[in-house]
């Protein structure tokens, strides 16, 4: 029998990723549901193609919109809450989590809860709830593959030793656009400027975050988490070939690393087919062309989200939940015009200073802190 996957988050890079991956696997794996934010059309043209039994739009006004594009009838579940139901409502070995965002915590949660498989791309969870979410796969035996192509890397890294073994863990950065910029120029960036990716082909969201270098300390917070690793033991590296996608460090000084082309169609299938690794559409690294790989030390002093991912992962709690709020309010102010690019990581920095500080939260006061921080970073702008 075919395996059955959802796919929250479809419209969207990752997502549209997936589908060529579902594409080549189509023989193994069948789509059952499928999810977006807004994009309507976009998610009823993916439905139409795949015939999923079940799609599902967070945005109710797009609800009818969705309905008529449809040239079948399967589940249609619209609102604020469609992807959890989606989630809860449709039998599946695994879901796909490619929501940007603290959208798709609920889903995502849920999906841990029925002790699903989940090949996890929306880094925010585990930013926001990793305390919970970690204890929950535990309690429920859900499998948690990361889909980012950093912890996928340190995921197959992991393989060659044990965790207490691990010396260090060195997630590797394209240094995004601004890589060689000075502080004073970014603080001119213009939109344009920080979604022009030099290796990457991501959403705004994802691009902006490069930009910042927000998603590294992000990606700091999550490795965190989800190896349960202190946070000393998590180092950034900048490399912008985009080859080697992290190593991991043992104590007998042994140093594996991952390589492969700048594809994410890789670490996707990966975490579809883990263990087995079976032919794919992703591209492969020509080893018969001359290549440098370059490795720099990042400066904080221009990239100081990097320090912010560091302390976060250290004081754990509401700290991830205001480090990622605030970080997407300031990140929707620039694209609105309203801040510079450098304010992003200083508001964000702001936030976490003034929060209070919850070692033990529950869920709702996750959601309490993620309400607050976007709140604070919106009255800064208006002081």
């Amino acid at each position: 029998m075919k395996k059955r996957v959802i796919i929250l988050g479809s419209t969207g890079s990752i997502g549209q990723n997936t589908l060529e991956v579902m594409d080549a696997l189509s023989d193994q794996w069948e789509i059952v549901g499928l999810a977006a934010g807004s994009r309507h059309a976009e998610l009823a043209q993916q439905a139409n193609r795949w015939r999923p039994e079940a799609v599902a739009i967070a945005d109710s006004e797009a609800g009818p919109n969705l309905k008529n594009a449809l040239d079948y009838a399967p589940n249609v579940l619209t609102g604020e809450n469609a992807l959890y139901k989606l989630v809860s409502e449709t039998d599946c070995d695994c879901v796909v989590s490619a929501v940007v965002g603290a959208d798709g915590l609920a889903a995502t949660l849920r999906a841990v809860e029925l002790g699903r498989r989940l090949a996890l791309a929306n880094k925010e969870a585990l930013v926001i709830a990793g305390s919970l979410l970690m204890p929950l796969a535990e309690q429920t035996g859900a499998t948690i593959i990361p889909v980012d192509s950093e912890h996928s890397a340190i995921f197959q890294a992991l393989h060659s030793g044990k965790i207490e073994e691990v010396t260090r863990v060195v997630l590797t950065a394209s240094g995004g656009p601004f890589r060689t910029w000075s502080i004073e120029d970014m603080a001119k960036a213009t939109l344009e400027d920080a979604l022009a990716h030099p290796t990457w082909d991501m959403g705004p969201k994802i691009s902006i975050d490069s930009a910042t270098m927000m998603n590294k300390a992000l990606e700091i917070v999550e490795a965190h988490w989800l190896f349960d690793l202190d946070a000393e033991k998590i180092e950034v590296i900048i490399h912008p070939e985009s080859i080697i996608h992290s190593m991991v460090e043992y104590c007998d000084g042994s140093v594996i690393a991952q390589l492969g082309a700048p594809d994410m169609r890789t670490p996707i299938q990966y975490a579809l087919t883990y263990p087995a690794r079976i032919p794919g559409p992703a591209k492969r690294l020509d080893l018969t062309v001359a290549q440098t790989l370059r490795l720099e030390v990042p400066d904080e002093t221009r990239f100081p989200a990097l320090t912010l991912g560091h302390e976060v992962a250290r004081q754990g709690g509401t700290a991830g939940a205001v480090l990622n709020a605030a970080n997407e309010a300031a990140v929707q102010l620039f694209r609105n015009g309203r801040i510079r690019f450098t304010d992003i990581t200083e508001l964000t920095k702001q936030a976490l200073l003034d929060h209070r500080f919850i070692a033990s939260p529950t869920m709702d006061e996750l959601r309490k802190a993620d309400r607050l921080a976007r709140t604070e970073v919106t009255r800064c702008t208006t002081c």
